[in-house]
């Protein structure tokens, strides 16, 4: 594996609050790594300083090239996807509609298609005509990843993807991740639930207050039980 992103010593602000306090981490090229974390420690925040929607200082470096100050826009057509935690849809328009809107400049070895996307979730394939604000939450949280997918990123963050969904689909999540690294598509998966993280990840971080005070794998941090004590559990 080659190393694909780098944060080196990021804080980030809303305002006057100081969120982020000199965060450090590295993915590299085809693993998930699982952002941890009670709400409100900032990793939601890590997430957007990375797409360029919250003021930062620090270094973002994206395949060797700092991307610190870039419009979201410009970093989306770079290769970093991100699915947030409020789903975003356009609820007017239709499933496959939405899935359009996701596909930017296609490469000629493009790794999604829209059949991909329908084998994947095929309770899309039977909703592609429906309009996406008549989707359930699950639903909705299907599309946003495979929109974001349609671009063909090389790193897809994914904000608390199984965020009110039932037991069994949150197992189904876990499938498709897997299914997303096997295409060699990097992930920044940011959870609170340690099941699907210790699962599935390559590499566990965890952040509290505004900083990363854990790094190591899923084993590493299942036998660590004061970390998960002082800055998981509830």
């Amino acid at each position: 594996m080659s190393l694909l992103f780098k944060a080196e010593n990021l804080h980030a602000f809303y305002g006057k609050s100081h969120v982020l306090h000199g965060v450090n981490f590295a993915i590299e090229g085809g693993e998930i790594v699982s952002l941890l974390g009670r709400n409100g420690s900032g990793r939601s925040t890590t997430a957007k300083a990375i797409m360029g929607l919250v003021d930062a200082e620090g270094v973002l470096e994206w395949q060797g090239h700092n991307i610190l100050g870039k419009k979201a826009f410009e970093i989306a057509h770079l290769g970093i996807g991100y699915v947030p935690e409020n789903r975003e849809i356009f609820p007017g328009l239709t499933v496959h509609q939405n899935l359009i809107l996701g596909v930017k400049k296609k490469r000629d070895n493009s790794r999604w298609s829209f059949d991909d996307m329908y084998q994947m979730f095929p309770r899309l394939l039977e909703r592609q005509h429906t309009e996406a604000g008549y989707l359930s939450g699950g639903e909705q949280q299907m599309l946003t990843l495979c929109r974001t997918l349609m671009g063909d990123p090389d790193l897809i963050m994914i904000d608390e993807p199984t965020e009110g969904l039932a037991p069994k689909i949150v197992e189904q999540v876990a499938g498709y991740l897997e299914t997303i690294k096997k295409r060699g598509v990097s992930v920044l998966l940011i959870e609170q639930k340690l099941t699907i993280a210790m699962e599935i990840s390559d590499r566990c971080l965890v952040m509290g207050h505004g900083s990363i005070v854990f790094t190591g794998s899923a084993q590493e941090l299942r036998a660590n039980q004061y970390i998960r004590r002082e800055w998981l559990e509830v």
